[in-house]
């Protein structure tokens, strides 16, 4: 999505808020300026140690989106289970 914006006279810029909240982006958070041959472009620069439980599963939540019924812990374990017996049949196979 495109959003315009403009520079101030100190040079700073506004990225919109509904932008902000889509890539995740937090106050402090640092941006690598990039120029490019059509302008200038901002990239996130991964922020070093560890996130709040909140902040992990807001991310996660803007990224998948489940619109089905609720999972048991019970089911979501056996879902765990089954992945690591195909993995391991799948490892078993390839050495073959």
């Amino acid at each position: 999505m495109n959003a315009l914006t403009k520079l101030s006279a100190k040079g700073q810029v506004v990225i919109p808020k509904a932008t902000r909240d889509r890539l995740g982006l937090r106050p402090g958070q640092s941006l690598e300026v990039v120029e490019t041959a059509g302008g200038v472009l901002l990239k996130r620069v991964p922020s070093k140690g560890l996130v709040s439980l909140d902040e992990a599963v807001r991310r996660i939540r803007s990224i998948v989106r489940y619109e089905g019924p609720p999972v048991t812990i019970e089911e979501m374990n056996e879902t765990i289970r089954q992945g690591w017996i195909d993995a391991a049949l799948r490892s078993n196979c390839a050495r073959d």
